[in-house]
């Protein structure tokens, strides 16, 4: 048994995304993270997601993905995208990216993918984007996970 095992993974420092999918005809966008680069050459990231999600079945159909970074003062908007609730991309401002997949016009910077292939992760699945376009949107320091509290509800899943 690992007491605050909560806790103690809100250590590991990683910051907090917005992850637009499209399947050409439907989009959505869902908080993510669970993200990281895994690869120089050529560019790859990986994000996490539960295959329980729309959002990853949208993902799975359309093989792209755009991960937008969060500014620290972008709580409100992690938030709104980590619940499910219809048409939650409406009030937002989106740009499209080469790819098709939305780009939230608000974050920091975003990251063009398309999806190279998924491994299974537990309760996740990892998705291996390979990188096409990324640009840098607003200035501002990036939200990290540990100053989100609890807002997933990631507590009682330990």
């Amino acid at each position: 048994m690992i007491n605050n095992i909560d806790h103690l993974f809100k250590q590991i420092s990683h910051g907090v995304y917005v992850i637009g999918v499209t399947n050409g005809e439907k989009a959505n966008a869902f908080t993510a993270a669970w993200v990281m680069q895994v690869s120089f050459k050529p560019p790859l990231l990986a994000i996490s997601i539960n295959p329980e999600h729309y959002s990853y079945q949208l993902m799975q159909a359309g093989g792209v993905c755009s991960v937008n970074v969060l500014g620290q003062d972008q709580f409100n908007v992690a938030e709104h995208f980590g619940r499910s609730h219809q048409d939650k991309m409406a009030g937002f401002e989106w740009q499209k990216a080469t790819t098709g997949a939305p780009i939230l016009a608000s974050s920091l910077a975003y990251f063009d993918c398309k999806i190279s292939h998924y491994t299974d992760a537990g309760d996740h699945n990892i998705a291996i984007c390979q990188v096409l376009a990324a640009a840098t949107l607003n200035q501002g320091k990036p939200l990290l996970y540990h100053q989100t509290g609890d807002m997933d509800g990631g507590n009682q899943l330990y």
